[in-house]
């Protein structure tokens, strides 16, 4: 082990956080092992998402699925109504498929190798390093985005991401130590997470700040660059609200592929620069003068919703009717839900 990966680590064993899917250096001391099946949940949530939004449904999760059997045998509409809020939707449907494959295939038990865990579902290089390593202890080399930013500071280097990936995970991989690697994996993301941190880096509280090279130089809250962003696009569409006389509401399974796959929603058009209407039932639908807006990773949205009640006997040609006892509003992902809020206070207005 170098030293770097020995300093680390004791600052880690003073200072390591407390999250609901860890366990703690000391525990660790006493024997215990981490449940790979936490691991993995924790990490799945974790993609593009932080530690504070995922806490919550982190604890839901394993309080209704404890366990990857349990998990396997979920239904997909309660999961991804759970898993509602944290974006990334296929990510949700990935859940599923890889704990059925643990389950039925595996027999409950996760694979105990980076490569084994590469051919689960939805598990790349990234997760499968990290469960590798935190789960079972095998020496991977874990490079989140915290890690990649101590890295760049900690050896000065100015190639702009994503061109630096390679460079900086083979710097990572030569700290790496082959005794308690699962620890120092947790040990360097918690670095760039509370200490070397994206703004105002607490330099002072740093172990590795006499060897780091940014701090030497002054460059370190610099580091590390990246290539200017392009700017995003934006779509339009068009929603549809549809309220039946007895509080049913007109509702649709999106296709599992693409956004939002799986999710209820509210049935709609295409989301485009010049969308067409695409009412999914006669009616005479309002529209509402407030519009959704949204930004995905990859563009913003900007939805015109239009709302109406509809007699008992109509007849849609998109959706079904979900009967009011059953529709739960938290059910929807985050952007149809904005649009069930606009409309929840038109329907209210109406009354």
């Amino acid at each position: 082990m170098t030293a770097r990966a020995a300093t680390l680590l004791q600052w880690y064993d003073r200072n390591a956080r407390e999250m609901p899917w860890r366990v703690s250096p000391a525990d660790r001391l006493d024997g215990v092992r981490p449940d790979p099946y936490r691991v993995w949940l924790s990490e799945v949530m974790l993609q593009q998402t932080t530690v504070a939004a995922v806490t919550g449904y982190f604890q839901r999760f394993t309080t209704l699925w404890p366990d990857v059997m349990v998990l396997a045998r979920a239904d997909d509409a309660a999961v991804m109504g759970e898993w509602a809020g944290l974006g990334y939707y296929a990510r949700a449907r990935n859940l599923l498929k890889c704990a059925r494959v643990v389950a039925d295939d595996l027999g409950g038990c996760f694979p105990d190798t980076r490569e084994g865990l590469m051919a689960l579902p939805g598990v790349g290089p990234y997760t499968a390093a990290a469960i590798a390593s935190i789960a079972f202890d095998r020496p991977e080399t874990v490079v989140d985005g915290n890690v990649e930013r101590v890295m760049a500071r900690l050896h000065d280097i100015h190639t702009p991401l994503p061109k630096a990936k390679v460079e900086l995970t083979n710097l990572a991989k030569a700290l790496t130590p082959s005794n308690r690697p699962g620890d120092y994996a947790q040990a360097v993301m918690d670095l760039g997470a509370t200490i070397c941190t994206p703004r105002n880096p607490a330099c002072g509280f740093c172990p590795w700040r006499p060897e780091c090279e940014g701090c030497a130089k002054g460059t370190a809250t610099d580091l590390p660059r990246r290539e200017p962003k392009k700017p995003k696009p934006t779509r339009h569409g068009y929603v549809y609200i549809a309220r039946r006389g007895d509080g049913a509401m007109l509702l649709e399974r999106r296709p599992d592929n693409g956004l939002l796959g799986g999710m209820l929603g509210w049935p709609g058009s295409d989301w485009e620069e010049q969308p067409q209407p695409a009412p999914p039932v006669r009616a005479d639908w309002k529209e509402l003068p407030a519009q959704v807006l949204h930004t995905f990773t990859h563009f913003h949205l900007r939805l015109t919703v239009l709302v109406a009640d509809v007699p008992a006997g109509a007849e849609p040609w998109a959706g079904e009717f979900l009967p009011r006892a059953t529709f739960r509003p938290s059910d929807l992902p985050t952007v149809m839900r904005k649009a069930f809020d606009l409309a929840r206070d038109q329907f209210e207005n109406d009354r």
